[in-house]
């Protein structure tokens, strides 16, 4: 397959971004996943970026483009804006190369990232905590740039960026043992997919190749169906490796011409997917991270019997965000629930719902009441936890046989985030 070279990076790049990378970037393995492959009637392989140097992909891109810099601009210093994996691959490429990097990362960026990024790039890296949100501090970022004549590096809209993650691509094609007829790739900005889904449409034409996008942050498909780059107005920042609002234009024109679908997976399905990770295949997985794997429900009559192979981008998750990830896969398997109950303010009326409606096996798991002045009823805000998602509907019937005045919260997701 021909592809044209104004648009898209070159196969010899690709090889000369890898030769750069030698010694660097970590060939991460290509590994069978049988918890997986016996799950979905499949041959499932995983690649391991979550076992890269920086815990993802982004080292390859970075240091590519930083590599490719001449001594007087390497001399004046090189810039970027990220709040994660980017600042993290950009930093490990300063102190490998021994050049001045300043990272710029809204004051809201956490502890934990701050301290990946000064322990990759150590004495070569200066942060900079500007605004509230990525795109102060991009802005901040560009105008540093300016003002030093330093060298942007772009997280994915970039054509050495592009190659450099291709090299993912080469290291995929070169270690399998089977012909690949799937490759599923997370889409964030684009860089990885555009890169990666270029060496395979060169070198193997016959794999069905599907970029993987959140729900919440589906910009990469919006930006297609539309035939132009759109911006989005509002997104999810849950999967934060993969929430961007607004694709690059040049992984845009790859990504149109190289992708076969793209899949937009909901934010809880993630999060049940990086939990089976962690509990069943002892992986530790980042939200972007977990995307394709998250997505093979969605594939599971297609991919039966077939070579799959799923691209695990990072391995960068915060451990303080156990509780929402919890939160956010039992709302969207159907085993938790908010309601907003009204008890009659009589003696027993708790007692009654526990014993005559609550189920054996449901817990509750919030309780929240105030007392009102209104002396017959009172509002509590209730949330229960199920055993399977089949027991909702009794649970449902037993209130309304009881004739428990309810509200369910989950089917408002305005007073839901108010309340919860």
């Amino acid at each position: 397959m021909q592809l044209h070279s104004a648009v898209f990076p070159s196969l010899e790049s690709i090889y000369d971004a890898a030769e750069r990378l030698r010694g660097i970037a970590t060939h991460t393995p290509l590994m069978e996943n049988l918890v997986l492959s016996e799950k979905y009637e499949a041959n499932i392989f995983l690649k391991r970026e979550d076992l890269q140097i920086v815990r993802s992909y982004k080292i390859r891109g970075a240091y590519n483009k930083m590599s490719q810099l001449s001594p007087e601009a390497l001399a004046k210093g090189v810039v970027c804006a990220s709040a994660g994996n980017h600042a993290q691959g950009m930093a490990y490429a300063c102190h490998k190369m021994k050049v001045m990097g300043t990272v710029f990362m809204p004051t809201t960026t956490p502890n934990q990232k701050i301290k990946s990024v000064k322990m990759f790039g150590r004495e070569h890296i200066n942060i900079q905590l500007i605004g509230d949100t990525y795109d102060d501090a991009s802005k901040a970022a560009k105008q540093f740039c300016q003002e030093q004549n330093a060298t942007y590096v772009h997280p994915f809209d970039d054509m050495d960026v592009i190659a450099g993650q291709g090299t993912v691509g080469l290291e995929i094609f070169r270690d399998a043992a089977m012909k690949i007829d799937y490759l599923l790739l997370a889409i964030g900005g684009g860089g990885l997919a555009a890169g990666t889904s270029t060496v395979f449409r060169l070198l193997s034409p016959h794999t069905h190749i599907i970029g993987i996008e959140p729900a919440g942050a589906a910009s990469m498909k919006a930006s297609i169906e539309a035939g132009e780059v759109l911006e989005l107005a509002t997104m999810d920042k849950f999967v934060d490796g993969a929430a961007v609002k607004r694709v690059g234009d040049t992984t845009y024109h790859i990504c149109k011409e190289t992708l076969d679908h793209i899949i937009s997976v909901p934010e809880g399905k993630v999060c049940t997917t990086i939990l089976e990770l962690y509990n069943e295949s002892a992986i530790v997985a980042e939200p972007a991270g977990a995307l394709t794997i998250a997505a093979l429900d969605f594939l599971k009559d297609k991919i039966k019997g077939k070579n799959v192979v799923c691209l695990v981008s990072g391995g960068n998750n915060d451990i303080t965000r156990t509780e929402e990830i919890k939160e956010r896969s039992l709302l969207y398997e159907g085993l938790k629930h908010y309601f907003i109950i009204r008890f009659p303010q009589r003696a027993g009326a708790l007692r009654n719902f526990l014993n005559n409606v609550l189920g054996e096996d449901d817990d509750i798991t919030h309780f929240e009441y105030q007392k009102k002045t209104n002396r017959e009823s009172g509002p509590v805000l209730l949330g229960i936890e199920l055993k399977s998602k089949s027991d909702f509907q009794p649970l449902i019937e037993r209130m309304e046989a009881h004739k428990i005045e309810f509200q369910l919260l989950n089917e408002k997701p305005d007073l839901f985030t108010f309340l919860v």
